[in-house]
């Protein structure tokens, strides 16, 4: 199991474009991937929990990769996050 945590820095969130992008990214891989914010867990893979998780500029968030190409996923998911939030 991987994990990771990353502070949101772009000024609207995680809202619909990013949101979007990350679970075709994370549908990619094999692994489990959550996102965590303030104790509440989501799957990656759907969107509209995603979005219900209200991420803004300045939350921390918990990602958890979990599978057989973990260690692609981690890197994966976390480039795009240094690259797009």
């Amino acid at each position: 199991m991987k994990e990771f945590k990353y502070v949101i820095t772009d000024n609207e969130g995680i809202h619909a474009r990013p949101a979007g992008e990350l679970v075709k990214l994370v549908k990619g891989f094999e692994s489990k991937i959550s996102i965590e914010k303030e104790g509440k867990k989501v799957d990656c893979r759907k969107l509209l929990a995603l979005m219900g998780l209200g991420v803004k500029k300045g939350h921390e968030v918990t990602f958890t990769i979990e599978g057989a190409d973990e260690e692609a996923a981690y890197e994966t998911v976390s480039k795009f996050m240094h690259d797009n939030l």
